[in-house]
């Protein structure tokens, strides 16, 4: 790796509570969700309106997630770059005896200002050792949205799909896309 590579080679943090995540760091998670969604982004959990979007309208579903991070159900791993936010994702563990061997992937996001650089590549890459070394997963799991070529980033890292719901995401009115379940054995 070469002086300039590892200078603008991403920084990955976990965070497992919410007092990890500071007044700023929440401003920047809330705009690169912004950013994200409105640019078309496959990341809008339930009770978040369709895109556009606003800081507004975020902040609150953010919260939520910040609220929940906890070191053994549930973690934030944030990429920055040079200081500045370029990418976020949630692991989360179920806690019920049946599927607590395994986790699920959330909200990953990479700032349209940093796609292309490897940003959610090398988040995908640390969100593996931190579910298989730090909380004893065996397995994750994700849902993706058809049509963005999603599931082809995945499959490179590894991912494999294992069903489709035909039809599941309704983005607007006649535009209907599968979501597609993909799994990584750890």
């Amino acid at each position: 790796m070469t002086a300039q590579e590892a200078a603008t080679a991403p920084r990955l943090t976990r965070i497992t509570r919410p007092g990890e995540v500071s007044s700023g760091l929440r401003r920047d998670l809330v705009d690169c969700w912004v950013a994200v969604s409105n640019a078309g982004g496959a990341v809008i959990p339930y009770g978040f309106p369709l895109p556009p979007v606003t800081a507004r309208q975020v902040g609150p579903v953010l919260d939520q997630i910040v609220d929940g991070l906890d070191p053994q159900r549930c973690r934030m791993l944030v990429a920055t770059v040079e200081g500045e936010l370029a990418g976020w994702l949630i692991l989360r563990r179920d806690p019920h005896p049946l599927v607590a061997h395994c986790g699920v992937v959330n909200h990953v996001q990479t700032h349209p200002r940093f796609r292309g650089r490897g940003i959610g590549a090398a988040l995908m890459h640390r969100v593996r050792d931190v579910a298989r070394d730090e909380m004893g997963l065996e397995r994750l799991g994700l849902g993706v949205r058809a049509g963005l070529g999603l599931e082809e980033f995945y499959r490179k890292l590894g991912w494999v799909e294992v069903g489709r719901w035909p039809g599941a995401l309704r983005v607007a009115p006649g535009d209907d896309r599968d979501e597609i379940l993909m799994s990584l054995a750890l």
